[in-house]
C-alpha cells in the first residue's frame, strides 16, 4: 500500500466539496451513475476496436447497493475499469488546463458551487459533499490485478493492488450522518435512490439495477416523440452528456428518414463552455449507431464554428467499428453534416425572431467563435451573416444585424461602413471616424480578434459592400466639397511630394484627407493591406511579416497643417523635416499605434515644446 498526497488543485477542489454550501447534495450520485456509464460505453466500443479483448459485454449493467448498518452506498459497474496509472492520473491529479480558471470561479460564485462542479470532468469529488470515506476498486480488463483507492478527502489517499477485484469499478460512499439542518437525506433509503436515479438518469441506456430490480426506463430521448419529453428531460439529458450545470438555452431535434435515416438531438448553451478558446478543448457530437454509443466526440459531424454545440447524433445505417479515418471520407457523414450546420443556424436565426433576448444572450456568449466560420464556412456564410451582431455607433448598448444597419442607410450610401481595434473606445476616439460621424454615417465597432481577419474574406451583405473607415479612400464628400479638396491638393502638391520624400522609409504616400475634421493627420492603408492590429497577431504567432508601409491622410483645414505649408511655402525648412517626423508620430499615437523610435519622439516633442518658453 502506498500513501500519496493529492495535487495542490484536487486538495482544494476536495475541501470545496467537503465544505459544500451547495444544498442539493442528490446530484452527487448523478456523477457517480455517469461515470459508470461512460466505462460501460467505453467497453462496448473497445470490444469493436479490440478483437483481442476478451470481455463479455452482453450483460452491462450498472448496480447501486445500500447498507443501512454499515451507513455504506456503492455505484458499481463492469464497465471498462482502470489501471493503477489510471487511478492516479484520473483522480489523484486534475490535468485539465482549465483547473485555475475553475477555482477562480468557484471562489467568485461560492454560492454557484453546483454550476461549475461538472463543467470539468470531477464530478467523482461530489461523492466528498456526502461521504466522510471513499473506497473505489477497479480492475482494467487486461490488468492482472485490481487495484483499491482510498481517501478521507484531506491531503492524503492509499492506493494498492488487490487480487480478486471483478472488471470494472465500485465506489463504496461511507456516508455521513443524515442530517435534516444540512439538507442532507439518508442515502441508504431505497426510494431517495429510486426518486435521484428516475429525475437525473432514466435516459441511461444502460439498466441502473437497485435490489435486483432495474429502476431507469432506459429510453433514448432523441427517439421518444417530442411531445412525450419535457423541458426538464431534456435539461438533465443535456447536463449529462455536457457537463453544464445549467440547462440549455435550446434544444433542436432532426429526424431524417428515407435512403439515410438517422436521428439527432442537438443544444445550444445558455452559457459558453469554460474551454471555448482552449487548444485543448474536445469539440463535436456524441455518435451512436442503432442506439449504440460510438463515439464521444465525433468532430466530422460538426464545424470548429459551432463547438459550443452539444449533442447526440444516432445513425441507423453506419458500421458499428467507423473510425475517424473511415468517418472523414464518409459521404452519408458528410451529408449529416451538411444538415446538421444548417439546421443550427437555422434554429438561431429563429431565435432573432421569436426570443430577441435569448438571442442576444446566445450571441454574447458564443459570438466570437460563430464568426470563426466566416472564414472556413464558405457554404454557409451568408447564413452566418444573417445571425450575427455587432456593436455600432447607433446604440451603446444593443448590438445591430447587417440587416438592421442596411435599413438604417443613408439615401445614396453605398457601402457598410466598420473600423476594427481593440475596444469600443479606442474605435470611437480614433480620428478615422471624424467625419463619419460629423456626417451622421452608422459605423460598425469590432472589436473581437477574429474581426481583423474575416472582414477581409467577406466582399458584401446584401448587395453592400464592407468598407474599413481607416483603409482606402473613404468617399464622403459632396460634389461641392470634392471640387475645393482637389483645388487646395493643386494648392499643396509641393508639401505633399516633399513629405512622401522626407518619409519614405514609413508611408507610401502623402495625400489630403476626407475623413478627418478635427484632427490634423491619419495614417491610413491601402485597401488590401493588413490592419496594423493583425500584424500585431501575427508577429506574436511568431510569423514575422515584411513592413508594411501605410498612406499619411492630411486635414489641410487644420492649423497645424496650414502652418505647416506656410513655412514651406515661405522657403523656411529650418526644422522642417522634424515637423513632418512629428506629424506622423502624431497619427500614430491617435490610432493607439506603435513609435519605431519612442526615444526620438519625446525628445522631439521636448525640444519643440522648449522653444515656445
Amino acid at each position: 500500500m502506498e500513501t500519496l498526497e493529492f495535487q495542490s488543485e484536487a486538495r482544494q477542489l476536495l475541501q470545496l466539496m467537503i465544505h459544500s454550501i451547495y444544498s442539493n447534495k442528490d446530484t452527487f450520485l448523478r456523477e457517480l451513475v455517469s461515470n459508470a456509464s461512460d466505462a460501460l460505453d467505453k467497453l462496448r466500443l473497445e470490444s469493436f476496436r479490440d478483437k483481442d479483448m476478451q470481455v463479455d459485454v452482453d450483460d452491462l449493467h450498472i448496480v447501486i447497493e445500500t447498507d443501512p448498518a454499515e451507513r455504506t452506498l456503492t455505484v458499481r459497474d463492469n464497465g471498462i475499469g482502470m489501471t493503477r496509472e489510471d487511478v492516479v492520473r484520473l483522480i489523484g491529479t486534475i490535468a485539465k488546463s482549465g483547473t485555475a480558471e475553475f477555482l477562480k470561479q468557484l471562489k467568485e460564485q461560492q454560492s454557484s458551487t453546483s454550476d461549475l462542479i461538472g463543467q470539468f470532468g470531477i464530478g467523482f469529488y461530489s461523492s466528498f459533499m456526502v461521504a466522510d470515506k471513499v473506497t473505489l476498486v477497479t480492475k482494467y480488463p487486461h490488468a492482472e490485478k485490481g487495484v483499491r483507492w482510498e481517501s478521507t478527502g484531506e491531503a492524503t489517499y492509499t492506493i494498492e493492488d488487490v487480487d480478486d477485484a471483478p472488471q470494472g469499478t465500485s465506489v463504496t460512499l461511507h456516508l455521513k450522518p443524515s442530517d435534516d439542518e444540512d439538507r442532507l437525506p439518508d442515502y441508504t433509503e431505497p426510494s431517495k435512490i429510486r426518486e435521484i436515479v428516475k429525475r437525473y438518469s432514466d435516459f441511461i441506456t444502460w439498466p441502473v439495477r437497485l435490489g435486483g430490480d432495474e429502476i431507469n426506463s432506459r429510453k433514448a430521448l432523441w427517439a421518444r416523440p417530442a411531445s412525450e419529453v419535457t423541458e426538464e428531460e431534456y435539461a438533465e439529458f443535456y447536463r449529462h452528456i455536457s457537463h453544464d450545470w445549467n440547462a440549455p438555452l435550446e434544444t433542436i431535434r432532426m429526424q431524417a428518414e428515407g435512403t439515410f435515416e438517422y436521428q439527432a438531438l442537438l443544444f445550444l448553451p445558455s452559457q459558453a463552455p469554460m474551454d471555448l478558446f482552449m487548444r485543448d478543448a474536445k469539440r463535436g457530437v456524441q455518435l451512436y449507431v442503432k442506439r449504440v454509443f460510438i463515439m464521444e466526440d465525433c468532430a466530422e459531424l460538426m464545424p470548429e464554428y459551432l463547438r459550443f454545440v452539444k449533442g447526440v447524433v444516432d445513425a441507423a445505417d453506419l458500421s458499428l467499428n467507423v473510425s475517424r479515418e473511415i468517418l472523414q471520407q464518409d459521404r452519408q457523414i458528410q451529408l449529416m453534416r451538411r444538415r446538421l450546420v444548417k439546421k443550427v443556424l437555422s434554429s438561431i436565426k429563429s431565435l432573432m425572431g421569436s426570443r430577441p433576448d435569448d438571442y442576444r444572450k446566445l450571441w454574447g456568449e458564443v459570438g466570437a467563435a460563430l464568426k470563426e466560420g466566416l472564414l472556413s464556412d464558405h457554404d454557409n456564410r451568408d447564413a452566418i451573416l444573417e445571425i450575427c451582431s455587432f456593436a455600432s455607433t447607433n446604440s451603446e448598448d444593443t448590438p445591430t444585424t447587417l440587416a438592421e444597419y442596411v435599413g438604417r442607410m443613408k439615401d445614396g450610401q453605398e457601402h457598410i461602413y466598420y473600423m476594427t481595434g481593440d475596444s469600443r473606445v479606442a474605435v470611437e476616439k480614433s480620428p478615422h471616424m471624424e467625419a463619419l460621424r460629423a456626417k451622421g454615417f452608422e459605423v460598425l465597432i469590432l472589436t473581437d480578434p477574429i474581426d481583423e481577419m474575416w472582414v477581409d474574406s467577406v466582399p458584401s451583405f446584401d448587395g453592400k459592400t464592407l468598407q474599413s473607415v481607416a483603409k482606402g479612400q473613404v468617399d464622403l464628400e459632396t460634389d461641392e466639397e470634392k471640387s475645393a479638396n482637389e483645388a487646395k491638393a493643386a494648392e499643396l502638391a509641393d508639401l505633399l511630394t516633399w513629405l512622401k520624400e522626407q518619409l519614405a522609409d514609413d508611408v507610401k504616400e502623402v495625400r489630403l484627407s476626407s475623413r478627418l475634421t478635427t484632427s490634423p493627420a491619419c495614417v491610413v492603408g491601402d485597401a488590401h493591406d493588413i490592419t496594423p492590429t493583425l500584424e500585431k497577431m501575427y508577429k506574436a504567432m511568431g510569423q514575422e511579416l515584411p513592413k508594411i508601409k501605410r498612406i499619411l491622410e492630411l486635414n489641410p483645414s487644420h492649423p497645424l497643417v496650414e502652418g505647416l505649408h506656410g513655412a514651406f511655402a515661405a522657403g523656411e525648412r529650418d526644422g522642417l523635416a522634424d515637423t513632418a517626423e512629428l506629424l506622423h508620430g502624431l497619427a500614430l499615437l491617435a490610432e493607439g499605434g506603435e513609435l519605431a523610435d519612442p526615444s526620438r519622439f519625446v525628445k522631439l516633442v521636448a525640444d519643440r515644446v522648449q522653444r515656445t518658453f
